[in-house]
């Protein structure tokens, strides 16, 4: 992976981040929120 890939993945996980912070603070004025994230659980065998 080169530098610039890897700068590019790195602006896209900070671009989430500020967005789930906005809704966050979004939602303290609201009712509470549930936000469900889809995790990926492999199985690996040792």
């Amino acid at each position: 992976m080169t530098n610039t890939e890897k700068i590019a993945n790195a602006k896209k996980r900070i671009d989430e981040l500020e967005r789930l912070i906005k809704y966050w603070n979004n939602s303290d004025h609201d009712e509470t929120k549930i936000v469900n994230f889809t995790r990926n659980i492999d199985k690996k065998v040792a």
